[in-house]
């Protein structure tokens, strides 16, 4: 492909689940921890080029997802997105969060933490997760963080939306308030 990315490590068994067997993911093993860090040396010093390069791929191989993104879904010309301030912002707010779980990897509760929160954030933008586990074909199989990471976003998409639906119940249908007045 000519970047830096396409040729990184084989296939493992772990980057081989499929968006069902990634709810329910297991926490990467110390093999995979240390795969996830070497593939992340070589894509960090590019991290906003690359966010681009994703995007721009995820929206050629897999248009519906173009959908999700309102300020993209109407642009037809991949090279405008290319060139787009504000993909370039998503794509590097993206490739920073993926920096932070790499960086977190060896304190699991932490990145459990950051990305079940990035799934609540995630019904709010109404991204649902069907698209969490759609990747462009150039993340190379050795990221397999992205499994564990959309895994945990689908399980905090699915809290908050309970919790939304919670709320959204009257007092008196809610099963956790219950009429204590005698």
């Amino acid at each position: 492909m000519g970047c830096a990315i396409s040729g990184l490590a084989a296939k493992s068994e772990f980057a081989e689940k499929t968006s069902e067997d990634a709810a329910a993911a297991a926490y990467p093993s110390e093999d995979q921890i240390q795969m996830i860090k070497d593939s992340w040396k070589v894509i960090r010093d590019d991290i906003a080029k690359v966010g681009i390069i994703m995007f721009v791929r995820l929206f050629e191989t897999h248009p519906e997802c173009k959908d999700v993104f309102f300020l993209f879904r109407d642009v037809e010309d991949l090279e405008r997105l290319r060139t787009s301030r504000e993909l370039r912002a998503h794509g590097l707010r993206v490739m920073s969060f993926i920096e932070k779980s790499v960086a977190r990897l060896d304190q699991l509760d932490r990145l459990e933490a950051l990305a079940l929160e990035l799934g609540k954030s995630h019904y709010h933008y109404n991204a649902p997760p069907k698209y969490y586990s759609v990747r462009p074909p150039m993340i190379p199989n050795s990221f397999e963080l992205l499994f564990f990471v959309t895994s945990l976003m689908n399980q905090g998409y699915q809290e908050e939306s309970a919790r939304q639906r919670q709320l959204a119940l009257s007092p008196k249908e809610r099963p956790d308030k219950r009429n204590t007045a005698l």
